[in-house]
């Protein structure tokens, strides 16, 4: 038996792997760079009501709303912005610390 499934729900699926990444990133940044919930959206021209409820996981920014997102952080701090990308994609900010070398 072949498993048919709709593009609506492979997207659903995989936005599901995903719940709550945009989410988590987006609170450590606005909460680093003192960002408010309504800058963002202001900037962005929707509700605050939206990124309230991104920022609190209780729904996930759409692919396309995450571009509108980072260009908004980019209009209020581009720093902000790099670094929900580097949060969102997991990658690492920075390097780990290494041992100090003796220089005897």
């Amino acid at each position: 038996m072949l498993l048919s499934t709709t593009i609506y729900e492979r997207d659903s699926l995989c936005q599901n792997l995903h719940m709550g990444k945009a989410g988590k990133a987006l609170r450590q940044v606005l909460s680093t760079y003192g960002i408010s919930q309504n800058r963002l959206a202001v900037t962005m021209g929707i509700n605050r009501s939206t990124v309230h409820q991104w920022v609190n996981e209780i729904s996930d920014p759409l692919a396309e709303a995450v571009t509108h997102m980072i260009k908004a952080l980019r209009e209020i701090n581009s720093t902000a912005a790099e670094d929900f990308i580097d949060l969102y994609l997991e990658r690492q900010s920075s390097q780990p610390a290494s041992e100090p070398e003796d220089n005897l």
